[in-house]
């Protein structure tokens, strides 16, 4: 890194920070136990990972990926139908690996935080009620028990990246876990909804569509307080509150 002169802050909120030096990542955690899920998925994931170059909590280093993230929200995909296929192979293949032998989430978990950001965003006024409410309903069909897989996680658009029609990394690993297939499917496409058919034509066989569209109402409802209370905008464009508006246009 000697001669680099910016550090570009990617991410910095109370839990946790990630720089840019030249090609390289720093990321800072303020749970250890973080980043120790994060270096353990990476050693066992099937699909492309960034180079751990060292790790001295609380702050790991990781090479930069070769290509261009799969997309950004609020803004339409260039990647090609290709290009997310490729993506959709690559979870499945995450999928079908080996689970990881530390917990996941539990079903029990799931539906008593939904519980609470409901609640709070009923208090809360954020948005309409009825958009609030009609999301919840729509909800439900995630709440049932699923078969664990291999997940990411927190499988955003922001961390595949592609280059060309191939995938060459998938960062940000520390929510790692077994756990729901369909939840990784949904916040990969969360706002981008549009291409779930493209993503679908390269996981496979086994994709509940129904299931996909709850988890997209639920991700939006239990992550909007907390992207408040840290310094994020849920109602920036193609964010969690334009999600939750959309699923009020279905029938």
């Amino acid at each position: 890194m000697a001669g680099v002169e910016e550090v570009e802050v990617v991410v910095a909120h109370s839990r946790r920070a990630a720089l840019r030096v030249g090609d390289v990542f720093l990321k800072v955690d303020g749970d250890p136990a973080h980043a120790d899920v994060e270096v353990r998925a990476m050693a066992m994931a099937p699909v492309p990972t960034p180079p751990i170059l060292w790790h001295e909590p609380p702050v790991l280093a990781i090479a930069a990926v070769l290509g261009e993230a799969l997309g950004v929200l609020g803004e339409p995909s260039t990647a090609s139908r290709t290009a997310w296929a490729a993506a959709g192979a690559a979870t499945r293949r995450l999928h079908e690996a080996p689970l990881p032998p530390w917990p996941g989430p539990r079903l029990e978990d799931v539906a008593a935080e939904l519980d609470r950001e409901y609640a709070w965003l009923l208090a809360n006024d954020v948005l309409p009620a009825e958009v609030i409410r009609r999301n919840r309903e729509i909800a439900q069909a995630a709440l049932r028990p699923w078969e664990p897989v291999f997940i990411h996680g927190d499988l955003q658009i922001t961390h595949v990246f592609v280059d060309g029609d191939e995938v060459t990394g998938v960062i940000d690993w520390s929510e790692a876990a077994p756990g729901d297939a369909m939840y990784d499917l949904a916040v990969l496409t969360l706002g981008h909804e549009e291409r779930l058919d493209d993503l679908l034509a390269g996981y496979g066989a086994g994709a509940d569509r129904d299931v996909i569209r709850a988890w997209w109402s639920l991700r939006g409802l239990v992550a909007s307080r907390w992207l408040i209370e840290h310094g994020f905008d849920p109602d920036a464009p193609g964010c969690e509150f334009d999600v939750l508006r959309s699923r009020m246009r279905e029938p």
